[in-house]
């Protein structure tokens, strides 16, 4: 976990804000769109890009979502809209959308699996959502995933929130995104929430799915940097060590760039 008295947020902050604005001028883009969740993460990338003072659109896209969710979303929509003349906000209710797709797909004898597939349905309309938005005003989509998440435990939706073309935050690990979204002024409601993706329709929560939580996962990302192995370890460190271990094998291909079958040469 990060310590609070070594992390510079001004710096920092200032640092992310440049390589935004550096990013969209080289890339002769107008603005941002952010896909706002009422979680930590989508908040801090929000104020964020609103810091640039280029445009920044935050869309919300319930979907059978949570009404804490929900309610926590429009706290920070109006709060930042408030701080930041070029922040505006859109919402596309992508439930009626959802339905449709479910009507006209099979169910599955597999429920985990089934209501898996249903959850990254869910991140892959949201997607293309943002897209969509980000097409018609000649934005970026920004992604909003941290350091663990993205390159830890690989706790996204391929093509869904991981579907992006810039990251700002995915540097900082969980800790960090929240000793700068205290800095930068988050609603306190969104910095005690519990961490959800909210893909299931309830209040489950990031622990919940994963087992552990982020300052573990941020601990066991930490021990593997420093090669440390399972033998090292006891207890509930052994058992946080072992589910970090695992969800980073498994989603490589996450992680990963997509693998090319490269021909040789002399069959060409």
């Amino acid at each position: 976990m990060t310590n609070s008295t070594t992390f510079n947020s001004e710096k920092i902050n200032k640092h992310i804000v440049k390589w935004l604005l550096d990013y969209a001028t080289n890339a002769k883009v107008k603005g941002f769109v952010v896909g706002i969740s009422g979680g930590i993460d989508s908040a801090l990338t929000s104020t964020l890009c609103a810091q640039t003072g280029l445009p920044t659109l935050c869309v919300e896209m319930p979907i059978h979502q949570a009404e804490s969710h929900v309610n926590r979303a429009n706290e920070h929509i109006d709060q930042l809209k408030k701080r930041f003349s070029n922040v505006s906000n859109e919402r596309a209710d992508l439930t009626p959308v959802f339905e449709a797709f479910t009507k006209q797909t099979p169910s599955s004898e597999n429920k985990a699996l089934f209501n898996l597939s249903l959850a990254n349905t869910r991140a892959r309309l949201r997607m293309t959502t943002l897209y969509y938005f980000a097409g018609i005003n000649g934005y970026l989509v920004v992604g909003t995933g941290n350091k663990v998440e993205d390159f830890g435990v690989g706790f996204f939706t391929k093509y869904g929130d991981g579907g992006v073309d810039l990251s700002p935050i995915a540097d900082l690990m969980k800790s960090e995104v929240r000793l700068l979204s205290s800095y930068l002024q988050v609603p306190e409601s969104i910095l005690k929430a519990k961490p959800t993706d909210g893909l299931f329709g309830d209040n489950r929560s990031d622990e919940d799915q994963i087992g552990a939580n982020y300052d573990e996962l941020e601990w066991a990302m930490i021990q593997t940097e420093n090669e440390k192995k399972i033998e090292d370890f006891s207890g509930r460190k052994a058992d946080v060590f072992n589910i970090y271990t695992r969800l980073n094998t498994i989603n490589q291909h996450k992680m990963n760039p997509i693998p090319v079958c490269v021909i040789p040469k002399k069959f060409k």
